[in-house]
This record gives C-alpha cells, sequence and structure tokens, in this order.
C-alpha cells in the first residue's frame, strides 16, 4: 500500500486509478529507450551492433521485470479489498480499510468499508426488534397459559378441560418457538465460528412429536397422517427443533388444504446419498404454472383452505 499511497498523493494521479497504471506503464515503457540513449551518447562509440543490441535487450528485460513488480505493488488496494471482504464472509471478521482515497481503488475500499459497517448495524437492529417482538409474544402467550391453568382449577366440565389442556399445550408449543428463535438471532453473530455436529436423527420419533401437535388438527377434519419411513435412523448436521417445525409447517398446510376425512402421507427415503421428505395430500393442490413461486415468501396466489 505504501507505494499507491505516495502516488496518491501526486496531483495529477490523486483521482484515478487508471491514470496511476498508465503513468507507471509509460515510465516503464520508455526505460530501455532511455537507456539505450545514455548508451549511445555516453557510452563506448566503438561499440558493435551486437554489443548495442545486447544492452538493449538485456535493459528491455530488466525494465519488464520492474514494470511488473511496481504494477503488483499497485493492485496492492484490490487485494486488500478481495480479502478483507472474503474475511468478513466467512469469518465475520470487521476489516479496518482506509477510507480516505479518491480514485476507483479507494472508493472500492471505502464502499466495502461502509458496507460492513451497515450491515453489522443492520443485523444488531434486526437482533434487537427481534428481542423485543419474542418478549411480546411471550407475555401474550404467557397470559393465554394462565387463564387456561385457572380454568383447569375450576370445576368445569371434562369437554372445557380438554380445550384448556389444548391451550396449555398450544402455548408450551409457542414458548418453545420463541426460545428456538431467540437461540438463532443469539447464534448469528458466532454462526461461522460455530462447530456442527453431525447427530443420529430418529426419524420415527421425529414424526411422533410432529403428530402430536398436530393431533387436535388431524382429529378435527377427520384426516388420517399416513407415514412411510423407508430409514429409521440418520447421520445428519441438523437442528432437530428446526426439522420438527419444518414438518409441523408443511403437515399443517396440507390439512389446511385437504377436504374431511381424507389422508395425508408422509414418506421419508434416500435417493443418491441424500434423505428425502415427501408430504402428499389430495386436496385443493394449485396449478403447475404458478410452481417457481411456490417457495417465494410472497405472493398473490395464496387462497383459502377448505374450511375457507
Amino acid at each position: 500500500m505504501n507505494f499507491y499511497r505516495k502516488l496518491s498523493k501526486v496531483s495529477f494521479l490523486e483521482n484515478s486509478y487508471a491514470y496511476k497504471f498508465l503513468f507507471v506503464t509509460f515510465i516503464g515503457i520508455h526505460i530501455p529507450l532511455i537507456g539505450l540513449l545514455l548508451f549511445v551518447l555516453f557510452g563506448d562509440q566503438s561499440g558493435s551492433v551486437h554489443s548495442i543490441l545486447f544492452f538493449t535487450l538485456v535493459l528491455t528485460l530488466i525494465a519488464t521485470g520492474i514494470t511488473l513488480f511496481v504494477l503488483k505493488k499497485l493492485i496492492k488496494p484490490i487485494e486488500i479489498a478481495s480479502k478483507a471482504l472474503n474475511n468478513y464472509r466467512n469469518n465475520r471478521v470487521i476489516p479496518q480499510l482506509p477510507i480516505y482515497f479518491k480514485d476507483e481503488a479507494g472508493l472500492l475500499l471505502t464502499n466495502i468499508q461502509k458496507s460492513i459497517i451497515d450491515n453489522e448495524k443492520y443485523i444488531t437492529d434486526k437482533q434487537d426488534l427481534m428481542y423485543l417482538l419474542s418478549h411480546d409474544l411471550r407475555s401474550f402467550a404467557g397470559n393465554a397459559q394462565s387463564l387456561a391453568q385457572l380454568i383447569l382449577e375450576e370445576n368445569a366440565s371434562d369437554s372445557v378441560k380438554e380445550y384448556a389442556n389444548l391451550i396449555c399445550q398450544s402455548t408450551g408449543q409457542q414458548f418453545e418457538f420463541i426460545e428456538t428463535l431467540i437461540n438463532l438471532m443469539k447464534d448469528e453473530d458466532e454462526i461461522s465460528k460455530k462447530v456442527h455436529n453431525i447427530k443420529n436423527i430418529q426419524l420415527p420419533t421425529i414424526f411422533n412429536l410432529v403428530g402430536e401437535q398436530l393431533g387436535q388438527k388431524l382429529a378435527t377434519k377427520k384426516i388420517q397422517l399416513k407415514t412411510d419411513i423407508e430409514i429409521a435412523e440418520a447421520r445428519i448436521i441438523i437442528d432437530e427443533e428446526l426439522l420438527i417445525r419444518v414438518l409441523v409447517n408443511l403437515i399443517d398446510n396440507a390439512i389446511k388444504f385437504s377436504f374431511p376425512n381424507s389422508e395425508i402421507k408422509a414418506r421419508v427415503y434416500t435417493e443418491n446419498g441424500k434423505i428425502i421428505f415427501v408430504i402428499s395430500d389430495s386436496g385443493l393442490g394449485f396449478k403447475p404454472e404458478y410452481k417457481e413461486e411456490l417457495f417465494e415468501k410472497f405472493t398473490n396466489r395464496g387462497k383459502l383452505g377448505t374450511a375457507n
């Protein structure tokens, strides 16, 4: 960076990275010519043509080597910018790049530095917002759970107690989900340094837990959940709670768009070294031409379920 910094102090090179390259290249090209002129003017006048050619060739090679060496030093800002960006993406290390150069390379360094700082601020603000939201969600779920527990303490009918138990169960699941969300937000800062261990996942157990969480919804619409698990155990890098959440969301969606007295099928199998999860139903479905929008966060293709 020292050579680049010194060239940046030259007034006519200060604002243009291209001019710096052209200036160095111009000087490098003319070193052999200058050397040849000096040799002719002050050298041995009796020198042969071969000696002049040899001298010119050697001088050209030396000048080329020097020019390439200097140009290598001149691209140092690009190397530093690339290394800093890569280090941030892979290790979340915030660089301290110079932001006072005025040419294109300096602008690149400045934009990378400011973009990283802005991104860090965005992540911090998002985490703060999520902490506030999770606190409020806990309060709402806690109020519902407290009321359900009060109902259980009263001499209520069996059906009312059953509903109160379902409320307690549902709010308990909400607490677990909120806790998972908070842990994810806390881990975001250390996600690149976190050691991910391979776990033995018992897939029948996973689907039993999924079935328990969706039992009431399945019973309400008299829908059967049929599972076909071809592999009982899998060694994968995964968070069990989040896998359960994904499966609950998929099957809950299938319930929403399935007709009463129907069935939903869940199949797990391996193919080409991958574990495939398939959730299928015979409900409303969607038009094939909309399949590209299936996993978009926001789309206007939504529609009501079979229970409106």
